[in-house]
C-alpha cells in the first residue's frame, strides 16, 4: 500500500513539473502564426465591413423599388442610385453587392430570374455613374424568398433591390493588412476638417 502511494505521489510530481515547464498559452499554439493571424484579420475585416455597411444604410437609401413584373429603373430609382453612387465613390476600397427581390406573385423560378434582372439593372446604372464594375456584384436573386410584407397580392415594397457593403478590394493600396480601421474612419476625419478661409469664401 505504501509503495502504491509513493508511486502515485511521484507520478503527480512528474506531471506537475512537466506542466510547469510549458510556456503560458502553449496549448493554443499551433506551431506558427497562421491561424491566429487569420482569425485576427477575419475579425477585423468582418467587423469593419459591418460597421461600414451600417453607416451606408444610415446615410443613404439602400433600397430601390420596381413596377410589377418590371426590371427597368424609374426616375425615383435612378435618384436613389445616384445617392448610392455618390456615397460609394467616397470609399474606393469597398466592394458592394446588389441583391434582387420580388413580390410573391408568380413562380419561384421566374421570380429568381426577375430579381436577378433587377439587380443587374441597378449595377449597370451604378457603373454608368462611374463606379467600377470590379467593385459591384449583382447577387443571385432571392426572388420571393424574403418579402418585407407577407402577402400573395402585388406589393411594391417587396419588388426591390438592396445594396450592401460586401467587403474590401484586396489589391487597393489603401487596404493594408490590419489597417482596415483607417479605411472606415478616414471620411469621418475628412468631413470634420475645416476648409481654409479662402475655400470657404469661394463656396459662399
Amino acid at each position: 500500500m505504501i509503495n502504491k502511494l509513493t508511486t502515485a505521489i511521484a507520478l503527480v510530481a512528474v506531471l506537475a513539473a512537466s506542466a510547469c515547464s510549458r510556456e503560458a498559452g502553449s496549448e493554443v499554439d499551433e506551431g506558427g502564426f497562421g491561424n491566429p493571424t487569420m482569425n485576427n484579420i477575419d475579425v477585423q475585416v468582418n467587423g469593419y465591413v459591418i460597421d461600414l455597411n451600417n453607416r451606408f444604410a444610415n446615410e443613404v437609401p439602400t433600397t430601390v423599388n420596381f413596377a410589377f413584373d418590371r426590371a427597368d429603373l424609374d426616375e425615383q430609382a435612378r435618384a436613389i442610385l445616384r445617392q448610392q453612387a455618390d456615397w460609394i465613390g467616397q470609399f474606393p476600397e469597398a466592394r458592394f453587392s446588389v441583391f434582387g427581390h420580388t413580390d410573391l406573385v408568380g413562380s419561384a423560378s421566374y421570380n429568381k430570374q426577375l430579381g436577378l434582372r433587377r439587380a443587374n439593372a441597378a449595377v449597370a446604372y451604378l457603373e454608368s455613374l462611374g463606379i467600377s464594375r470590379d467593385r459591384l456584384e449583382a447577387k443571385v436573386s432571392f426572388g420571393k424568398e424574403q418579402p418585407l410584407v407577407v402577402t400573395n397580392a402585388r406589393e411594391r415594397r417587396n419588388r426591390r433591390t438592396v445594396t450592401e457593403v460586401s467587403g474590401f478590394v484586396a489589391s487597393h493600396p489603401n487596404v493594408l493588412n490590419g489597417k482596415y480601421a483607417s479605411v472606415v474612419w478616414r471620411e469621418y476625419v475628412n468631413s470634420a476638417t475645416q476648409l481654409p478661409i479662402e475655400q470657404q469664401s469661394a463656396l459662399e
